[in-house]
């Protein structure tokens, strides 16, 4: 089984730190989880793809770009170019760290 590449999964950790230096990186089946508080947001697979929780709040945003979702999961692919714009990156992370916490609460009723 491929794994992510460690100089990937550091790439992204060190273009998330400014955004949300309390991300955490977890391996996970070949991938790498990223979390904050305990909530995974984020996921890089092993294919070294980057791919950001969604919900049906966040969903059209992805979906109207046409990025590929990971696998049945609630996680698509982060477009491409949000990585070189820090504001970009930061305004999809922080809808996606929203889609995770509303899953979490719904799962904690």
């Amino acid at each position: 089984m491929m794994a992510t590449s460690p100089e990937y999964a550091e790439y992204i950790m060190d273009l998330l730190g400014p955004i949300e230096p309390g991300a955490k990186p977890r391996k996970m089946f070949g991938g790498v989880g990223v979390f904050l508080d305990g909530i995974m947001f984020g996921l890089i697979t092993s294919a070294d793809v980057f791919h950001l929780r969604v919900d049906e709040v966040n969903r059209p945003d992805f979906e109207t770009l046409d990025q590929p979702q990971f696998m049945n999961m609630p996680y698509f692919e982060a477009p491409a170019g949000i990585l070189d714009d820090q504001d970009e990156l930061q305004a999809w992370v922080e809808k996606a760290i929203a889609a995770s916490r509303r899953a979490d609460a719904k799962k904690r009723r």
